[in-house]
């Protein structure tokens, strides 16, 4: 049986790739989004492949053959050692993902193509060229649907489960009269990220991925959430309902104040003018 296809938030008529992606900011297809077969991808990498996409990101996105460079120094962040991010590239090119289409069918496909790692001197590596995996570029080229991630909440991120749920609500947000979606239990695990045999009793997957998603979810971005149980059979939880409400202006200038003592490399010296225009809009 298909899945039924997905709500739309951000719609584009032109398609996802015409839109405009500003500074510090991340375009993410939908399709790339809730993802199964992706459990081994760590906080690391998927931080690194929202980068990947966000350089690459344009109207020759799904051309076939692009190559994209990114200097290494992008991809470290605060660490000095570049073992981190090549054994991030690595992984997210080994790893297989089971996407869901606009349609409702499902592709199996690489997250990553072919890559390059320059190196000037006998120093460390210090630029990244890849390509997109070929059998992601039709998905990116018929994609309607898109979340407008921040690149400084993606780094706030302690850890995979938050920023999964992030990105999983960043998607809905910009529904209309929709402030929750229901998940079957095994479907949010998937999306979230949860190895396969970990975490197996619902107080254990509540306890160690679903309350600390929540938590860094409110403490970081823009929005607010929780997550309940909305169906059982017998002892099992088999249903999940994600609701989510946007955060008021004060909410957010004391949100990002806070945010701005840990992270002020990744913050502008001012509050973003578009953070009050999109509320009050």
């Amino acid at each position: 049986m298909r899945d039924e296809p997905r709500p739309k938030s951000h719609h584009s008529n032109g398609g996802t790739l015409s839109a405009f992606q500003r500074h510090g900011e991340v375009i993410k297809p939908a399709e790339l989004i809730e993802v199964r077969g992706g459990e081994k991808i760590t906080l690391a990498a998927r931080r690194i492949y929202n980068q990947l996409l966000s350089n690459a990101f344009g109207p020759h996105m799904a051309a076939e053959g692009q190559e994209y460079r990114i200097p290494f120094a992008e991809l470290r962040g605060n660490h000095t050692s570049n073992d981190r991010v090549t054994e991030a590239i690595l992984s997210l090119m080994q790893t297989v993902v089971r996407v869901r289409m606009s349609d409702g069918s499902t592709r199996n496909v690489h997250l990553l193509g072919p890559t390059d790692i320059e190196k000037f001197g006998p120093g460390i590596a210090t630029m990244l060229t890849y390509e997109l995996h070929p059998k992601l570029l039709p998905i990116l080229r018929d994609s309607q649907i898109f979340a407008r991630l921040e690149m400084q909440i993606l780094h706030g991120f302690a850890t995979k489960y938050g920023m999964a749920l992030y990105e999983i609500i960043a998607k809905r947000i910009g529904l209309k009269h929709v402030f929750y979606n229901d998940f079957e239990t095994e479907e949010l695990r998937d999306y979230l990220g949860v190895p396969e045999g970990k975490l197996v009793s619902f107080a254990a997957l509540r306890r160690k991925a679903i309350e600390p998603a929540v938590a860094e979810v409110n403490m970081l971005a823009p929005f607010s959430c929780r997550i309940d149980v909305v169906e059982k059979l017998g002892r099992k939880i088999t249903k999940l309902r994600v609701s989510w409400w946007l955060k008021t202006v004060d909410e957010q200038k004391a949100q990002w104040q806070a945010q701005k003592g840990q992270q002020g490399d990744l913050f502008s010296p001012a509050l973003p003018e578009t953070l009050v225009e999109e509320l009050d809009g």
